[in-house]
């Protein structure tokens, strides 16, 4: 009987060695440079400190992973937005959750 799983786990996640820097120029040249240039760079900055500290490349994988998706959804959102979508009845969950106190 072998002690090894029959199957193999799931790779971690990794971005390619030029990720960041490929992710940065797409930032740049998108409608929303100038809110997201800075915040990009501000939460890089904050997880290179971090990996200097711990030895992991593990927040700066999650930083580029989440800026990743926020580019790919906003198209998404934007026609959300945009389709006029009447969110009026919404319900806030901290008032309802006042209610059945």
């Amino acid at each position: 009987m072998s002690a090894q799983p029959d199957h193999a786990p799931p790779a971690p996640y990794a971005p390619a060695p030029g990720a960041p820097a490929e992710l940065l120029a797409q930032l740049r040249a998108d409608r929303r440079a100038a809110q997201w240039v800075p915040a990009f760079e501000q939460e890089w900055t904050a997880a290179l400190e971090e990996s200097r500290r711990t030895f992991s490349l593990a927040r700066l994988y999650d930083v580029v992973q989440g800026w990743q998706g926020r580019l790919a959804s906003a198209s998404a959102v934007d026609a959300f937005v945009a389709s006029g979508y009447d969110d009026s009845d919404f319900i806030d969950m901290t008032e309802l959750r006042r209610r059945r106190r």
